[in-house]
């Protein structure tokens, strides 16, 4: 296994923008705190434009990578699960790392976490544990596949622990380590709000729009009746949507528009985005990384979904499924005052990523014990 300086090396494997600042929360506290590992982020390159990866490394204070694979996504799960292992392998066979650390529930973190395993290196899941029962939901299927094969398995808090536990996994294994997007948001955040909105837009006068699942916009029919739903929200209150490319594309191909009262924005860079986020009055959305960065900020979210896979998000107050139809209603409840405040969700106190370095020092100073 490959060292540096004495220290064993791990590999921090990133394939979507959405992995970049749960692994930030673990790369800071290796780097703040005793030293236990030689991190080395691994970027496959299932997001590799400069504005859904490239600018985020800045803003979240992360190097460029030390090895970047150029497996773009595209073509199908499969190709990019079989593209991305195939280039895992190539990197872990030439030199293995004494372990992988994968997060989230994309397809390139599925692959690398397949390609680890199969080589014989020990894998943690950050983000462990997250199901929201429906299997139509391609991440589902790829949280699900992680959690059964990796060694460590990070909980974003005890519910979830549990649960993993009650699957069957090994209690040593497991650990309820807090919520890794909640660190990051804490560091970031007064770097955020100091930057400028967007022109025309003042703190709590807009509301926030993120759509990108494919149950939501692969297809014009229920594309088009969310933008129905946006529209009559919108008469209530302004909206802004960075637009997601793969959104943009779907609504290019279906010859459908932004309603009036919704303003499309670019892509924005992780400080730019939760400047947006921590100065609206609301945010619509699909994202269940949104989900969380709202709950932490204690702004009202209108999950369009009909699950969660982050139901102590729900539990909190401030996050609540609603359908279509439900969005104008759910929109002016706000704006009247009738939205509960966020509780606190125990663990996610800005230390998750010290509670990660502390698990994987203590598994890498068994691992090296017994070698």
């Amino acid at each position: 296994m490959a060292a540096d300086g004495g220290l064993p090396v791990v590999h921090l494997v990133a394939a979507a923008r959405p992995n970049l600042p749960k692994l930030a929360a673990l790369w800071h506290a290796l780097a703040e705190g005793p030293p236990v590992c030689a991190p080395r982020l691994v970027h496959t390159g299932q997001h590799h434009d400069p504005a859904m990866f490239g600018a985020h490394l800045a803003d979240l204070g992360l190097p460029a990578p030390h090895s970047a694979l150029g497996v773009a996504g595209g073509g199908g799960h499969a190709a990019t699960t079989g593209r991305t292992m195939i280039a895992c392998e190539a990197l872990w066979r030439a030199r293995p790392p004494a372990l992988v650390v994968v997060a989230g529930d994309v397809d390139g973190a599925l692959a690398a976490a397949l390609a680890a395993r199969k080589l014989g290196i020990p894998v943690a899941h950050l983000e462990a544990g997250l199901r929201c029962g429906d299997r139509a939901m391609p991440e589902e299927i790829n949280r699900r596949a992680m959690d059964a094969i990796c060694d460590l398995l990070w909980a974003p808090d005890a519910a979830t622990a549990a649960r993993l536990r009650a699957e069957g996994h090994p209690p040593e294994a497991v650990r309820a380590v807090g919520n890794a997007m909640i660190d990051t948001l804490r560091r970031a955040l007064p770097a955020a709000c100091a930057r400028p909105l967007p022109e025309g837009l003042a703190p709590g006068g807009y509301g926030v729009v993120t759509l990108h699942r494919p149950a939501n916009v692969d297809a014009p029919a229920p594309l088009g009746r969310l933008l129905a739903a946006l529209a009559e929200a919108a008469r209530r209150l302004p909206l802004v949507w960075p637009l997601h490319p793969r959104t943009r594309a779907r609504l290019a191909a279906f010859g459908l528009v932004l309603p009036p009262g919704v303003r499309a924005l670019p892509p924005l860079g992780y400080l730019d985005f939760l400047g947006l986020l921590a100065r609206a009055r609301l945010v619509a959305t699909d994202s269940g990384g949104v989900q969380e960065e709202a709950t932490g900020l204690d702004l009202p979210c209108l999950t369009l979904r009909p699950s969660t896979e982050r139901p102590v998000t729900l539990e909190a107050g401030s996050n609540r499924l609603v359908a279509p139809e439900g969005l104008a209603e759910a929109v002016a409840r706000v704006l009247a005052g009738d939205w509960p405040r966020a509780a606190p969700i125990p663990l996610w106190d800005g230390r998750a990523g010290a509670r990660m370095r502390a698990h994987l020092g203590a598994f890498l100073g068994t691992a090296r014990a017994a070698a």
